[in-house]
């Protein structure tokens, strides 16, 4: 576990690279065992890739950009599970934030 300090998590890129790397793939490994792994590959090379993680107030929250059903073209699945699997996997992500850097709630 990292000691863990907002005001570093700013430049989280330079503070926290490793804890990042971390906590997004402990995410795409307990995705990939549970969802189908064609689409959750693609959801992390497509959207993820572009995200962007962030602590406000107390929280982890992940930033996803513009439109970012519209970048999955490697699989063909209806938007409707693509935006499920997206929103679980967002969840695990910060869950899997919260752990690294010790933040659970008890």
């Amino acid at each position: 576990m990292t000691d863990f300090d907002p005001e570093k998590f700013e430049d989280k890129y330079a503070n926290y690279f490793p804890e990042l790397q971390r906590a997004y793939k402990q995410a795409f490994e307990r995705m990939n065992d549970t969802y189908d792994s064609e689409l959750v590959h693609a959801i992390d090379q497509q959207i993820l890739n572009e995200s962007e993680p962030f602590y406000d107030d107390g929280e982890f929250r992940i930033e996803l950009p513009e439109a970012p059903l519209d970048r999955l073209t490697a699989v063909v699945v209806d938007d409707e599970k693509a935006e499920a699997v997206l929103e679980r996997y967002v969840e695990a992500i910060e869950g899997e934030l919260r752990s690294v850097f010790g933040l659970d709630e008890a």
